[in-house]
């Protein structure tokens, strides 16, 4: 009778530490894809404002078309690649479509008129904030895959993981090599 209650016992601990476990991963999973969510927000608002800034623009740099049609192009192969859902396509889309947006901000410095327009400051305003977000989102995104991944090489989870076909996530990473250079700034 006693070896049945320990054997018991025991089936009962490890099922409350399988359950403990897998408790444990669907946390961190629900974590790593909210996350992945607050940046499909803050790119949406993202691509909103993009084509408004692009008409401010033209009004004053019409004959600058080809920076519009790079950004509308980057801003297009973005909403594509987020629509696949693979992180290290779309953060290089992203990531194209900030180098991009770059050169908006850049022409606004050979147009004093444009500078001084007050609707052009006010979206260049909220295009800012919002590239804060985008990189705040991805800051957490970052930190949930990270502790969702050591959570599933971690032993004995890695066991675990594998048998109910945890995997691991991709980091929304910078893939083009020069924007991770320093910035050269001279007066």
């Amino acid at each position: 009778m006693i070896p049945l209650i320990v054997i018991l016992a025991v089936l009962a601990i490890l099922v409350i530490w399988v359950i403990s476990i897998y408790n444990g991963l669907i946390k961190l999973k629900n974590r790593v894809d909210e996350a992945w969510s607050d940046i499909d927000v803050q790119l949406k608002r993202r691509y909103d404002l993009i084509p408004n800034l692009i008409s401010t623009v033209k009004g004053y740099a019409a004959h600058e078309s080809g920076t519009f049609e790079r950004v509308t192009e980057a801003r297009n192969k973005a909403m594509q690649a987020q629509a696949t859902g693979d992180a290290k396509t779309q953060a290089e889309a992203e990531n194209m479509l900030s180098g991009t947006l770059k050169s908006i901000f850049a022409l606004a410095e050979n147009y004093p008129e444009l500078k001084a327009n007050q609707n052009f400051l006010e979206l260049q305003r909220e295009l800012s904030d919002t590239e804060d977000k985008i990189q705040a989102s991805r800051r957490f995104y970052n930190g949930n895959v990270r502790d969702f991944n050591i959570k599933i090489e971690l032993f004995p989870n890695n066991v675990f993981a594998g048998m109910l076909n945890f995997t691991k996530r991709e980091f929304f990473e910078i893939t083009n090599e020069a924007e991770k250079e320093n910035v050269k700034v001279s007066f």
